[in-house]
């Protein structure tokens, strides 16, 4: 969620099997067997699944800020001290969500997790904060907001939602544990309560994503969906002290039903209406960020069902790769996902680019299929094994990279970003256990909200 620039770029190669003017791999689930013969044998869809999520955990782990335990905005390997004490609010929220992650899949151990997240919460209790609200970026050495643009030095309502999401997962997974864990639990709760969600809304019937102490509300971005900021909405219904009513959502979110779209794309209606990004959908990462926590799977409201909203815009995603208009090489069943990530200028270099299928750019983010696992679970595995098979470009320290375009070479973006890397580590989990949308949606809180908005979940 920004504009971000960058550099580097790898090097040509083809894998002939894979990688023609065509794409002509063809997936089935692989499991090994006894029988297997040759150097090195297939890899199953668990330990395809497994590998993923531990090397992407690496991201919140290894790569963090080292002062405060809290996700870096970006790392690029060939140059880590880049922004290296910059703080990604949003993706600080996915960080603490992967380290639940981490501790229950036995990459850490609980007392190593409990560790981290008490200095990461002491952070962020120290932190500047706006009416309650984080900064979209904070210094990682002192808590000081860094502004993310020129008007935009205060709090960021949109990167407090995503933060909020994981410290009520960090609390109801240690509200039940040790004296010092339920004590941990109780700051995560403290720490999410104390933000001033109706004071973003002018006392009008919308919510507004900044508010500075230099500009006031002068950005002036209205949150009106559809896209990214749900969970925003049903974080300021489900607050107990700063609540907005449900007309601030109907008005505000639903545009009063204007959010509705009746448009259909290979088959599958859109639902909703995405803004600029019409007819096929914007950026997949739509589907993802709402509902990392916020379980879509019988989600709906007076407007729509959100479940139905998700893998239909996936779907549409995957079957235009699949249909492939403006035939980059590779696009197919195999290779797909358009998404918010890092992207190829024209002259080569790495720079930012919001892709969906109307600004299509032949870069496929492998965040985008991954973390669409919830919705496309088979052609997520697909792309999975792709990325996998050409894992010596793709594969890097922290996970796979950020984005990559055969069509230029096998172009590869060596870099990353806290808000691609988080949701494929949890939303693979959401997939296999449902733990984050578990520990979500039992909050009281939140269901409260959701009631008040007058959901169905």
């Amino acid at each position: 969620m920004g504009k971000y620039t960058i550099f580097p770029l790898l090097f040509f190669l083809i894998v002939l099997f894979s990688c023609g003017g065509k794409d002509d791999f063809t997936y089935t689930p692989i499991e090994p067997s006894d029988d297997d013969q040759g150097s090195e044998p297939p890899i199953s869809d668990t330990e395809l699944l497994d590998l993923t999520q531990q090397e992407t955990f690496k991201y919140f782990w290894d790569f963090a800020e080292e002062n405060s335990g809290a996700s870096r905005e970006r790392y690029h390997p060939d140059n880590p001290s880049r922004d290296a004490n910059v703080v990604a609010t949003g993706g600080t929220g996915f960080g603490l969500m992967a380290i639940l992650v981490g501790i229950e899949r036995g990459y850490i151990s609980r007392e190593e997790g409990y560790d981290r997240l008490q200095t990461l919460l002491d952070f962020l209790e120290g932190a500047d904060r706006f009416h309650g609200a984080w900064s979209h970026w904070i210094n990682g050495t002192n808590g000081v907001v860094i502004p993310f643009s020129a008007k935009d030095n205060g709090g960021d309502l949109v990167e407090t939602a995503f933060l909020t999401q994981g410290l009520i997962c960090v609390k109801e997974y240690f509200k039940t544990g040790t004296e010092t864990e339920q004590a941990l639990a109780q700051q995560a709760d403290d720490l999410w309560k104390g933000v001033e969600w109706n004071w973003y809304t002018q006392n009008k019937n919308v919510l507004y994503w900044h508010w500075s102490p230099s500009f006031n509300f002068d950005i002036n971005l209205e949150l009106k969906g559809y896209n990214e900021v749900l969970i925003t909405y049903v974080l300021a219904a489900a607050s107990p002290d700063y609540s907005i009513s449900k007309e601030v959502y109907a008005n505000g979110w639903a545009s009063n039903g204007g959010i509705t779209y009746p448009n259909n794309q290979y088959g599958y209606p859109l639902l909703v209406r995405h803004g600029n990004s019409l007819p096929y959908g914007g950026p997949l990462f739509f589907s993802h960020y709402s509902y990392l926590g916020l379980n879509p799977k019988t989600l709906s409201d007076d407007y729509v069902n959100y479940w139905d909203v998700n893998v239909n815009h996936s779907k549409i995603n995957y079957s235009y790769c699949v249909d492939n208009p403006k035939n980059y090489m590779d696009y197919g069943e195999d290779c797909w996902g358009l998404t918010a990530s890092y992207g190829r200028n024209e002259d080569g270099t790495i720079g930012y680019n919001a892709h969906h299928p109307t600004n299509d750019t032949g870069v496929v983010s492998p965040t985008a299929a991954i973390s669409s696992i919830v919705y496309t679970p088979d052609e997520s595995l697909k792309a999975l094994h792709y990325f996998y098979e050409h894992r010596d470009e793709l594969l890097g320290p922290a996970g796979f990279y950020d984005a990559f375009s055969p069509e230029y070479n096998f172009w590869v973006a060596e870099a990353y970003l806290a808000i691609d890397q988080g949701p494929q580590i949890i939303m693979i989990e959401n997939h296999r256990t449902g733990l984050l949308w578990n520990l979500f949606m039992q909050n009281e809180d939140i269901q409260a909200g959701l009631d008040k908005l007058g959901f169905n979940y």
